[in-house]
């Protein structure tokens, strides 16, 4: 599998015209900050570029951030201007031509971002065997990945390592393509369907599973969105299955559990975040206005107290009392509340 992505995106692509489908191309909706730095990214670089967007979290200045799966290194040039001259960026890929191209324009990007010295680096090797590379534990602020997990064959070392890799309290966040079921064996081994994003997709609710196995207790998707494929003779192939382009964040916190509980605690928000004065976007259903309450389960006063987003809230309550689970954003109550609901037997 490893050679045959290998030869897909190393020989069969020769720029982004050539994909089959939109599946690996899909570009939400971009702030103009991020505009302003993608224009100053090479043109090669751009043209090599096979990703869901631009993966970018905020509060990157002075973070130290690994980028899986980096390809030509579009992504790692631009967070490379957005960490800053302190920060600095890693980029991990397999494919010699993509490294080719990302090595050709250090010096480039590193005089039209003014700065005295390189702050990004690309190594070859394969992010599930990121052990194999040196690379030390607990070292990484940031670790993202740009539609490229799908097309690993071990997504399981990816994570595990991706755990160890970061510092706590340190985050995953990145884009991918997921499934509303299990890919059939005879699609996972289509060259062309893997090669597209798409049959290299894991089912939605796996993925959920799988990062809670791999340290991540509570998986928080942060945008989602239909992916359309616009190939008549793939989509046929297919059969009913529909995917998706999605974004989550994994934060590396130690106990978080495994449901929204209730401690009575809120935030506030400053309007502190560049580029995000009056609200910013934890996930899709946190959308934390500035200046109000806001209460928030445990999970989340930690994922905001215990993180690179501290100084920007203030915080409500402690961890004296326990009131449940979290009304609305939790498992809600399994059991009969009145003799009246009672039910007549079976499974479900």
């Amino acid at each position: 599998m490893h050679e045959q992505v290998k030869d897909y995106y190393g020989k069969t692509l020769q720029n982004s015209e050539d994909l089959q489908t939109n599946a690996c191309c899909t570009d939400t909706a971009m702030p103009d900050y991020l505009k302003a730095v993608l224009s100053s990214i090479h043109d090669e670089v751009m043209a090599r570029y096979y990703g869901c967007g631009l993966i970018a979290p905020q509060l990157l200045k002075g973070m130290r951030i690994l980028d899986l799966g980096c390809g030509s290194g579009r992504d790692c040039y631009a967070l490379s201007a957005l960490v800053g001259e302190q920060g600095y960026v890693v980029g991990v890929d397999m494919t010699d031509e993509q490294l080719h191209i990302a090595n050709q324009y250090v010096d480039y990007h590193t005089e039209r971002f003014g700065y005295d010295q390189p702050n990004v680096r690309f190594v070859k090797g394969y992010i599930e065997k990121l052990d194999q590379l040196d690379l030390e534990a607990n070292s990484f602020d940031i670790i993202v990945s740009n539609c490229v997990i799908n097309l690993s064959p071990d997504k399981e070392a990816v994570l595990k390592h991706a755990y160890r890799l970061l510092k706590p309290g340190g985050e995953m966040y990145f884009s991918d393509v997921y499934s509303d079921r299990r890919i059939p064996p005879d699609l996972i081994s289509d060259p062309v369907l893997y090669g597209e994003c798409l049959s290299g997709a894991l089912y939605w609710n796996d993925f959920v599973n799988l990062a809670k196995h791999c340290g991540f207790s509570d998986p928080r998707l942060v945008e989602d969105r239909v992916l359309t494929i616009d190939n008549p003779e793939i989509q046929s192939r297919l059969a009913g299955i529909s995917f998706f382009s999605a974004t989550y964040r994994l934060f590396k916190l130690e106990a978080l559990e495994p449901a929204c509980e209730d401690y009575g605690q809120a935030v506030i928000y400053k309007g502190t975040i560049p580029h995000s004065p009056h609200q910013v976007l934890l996930d899709k259903h946190h959308l934390i206005a500035a200046g109000k309450v806001f209460p928030v389960c445990g999970n989340t006063y930690r994922m905001l107290h215990d993180t690179r987003f501290k100084d920007h809230f203030e915080f409500i309550g402690n961890w004296e009392t326990h009131f449940g689970i979290f009304e609305g954003c939790g498992t809600a109550l399994p059991f009969a509340t009145t003799s009246t609901d009672q039910s007549d037997g079976g499974c479900c």
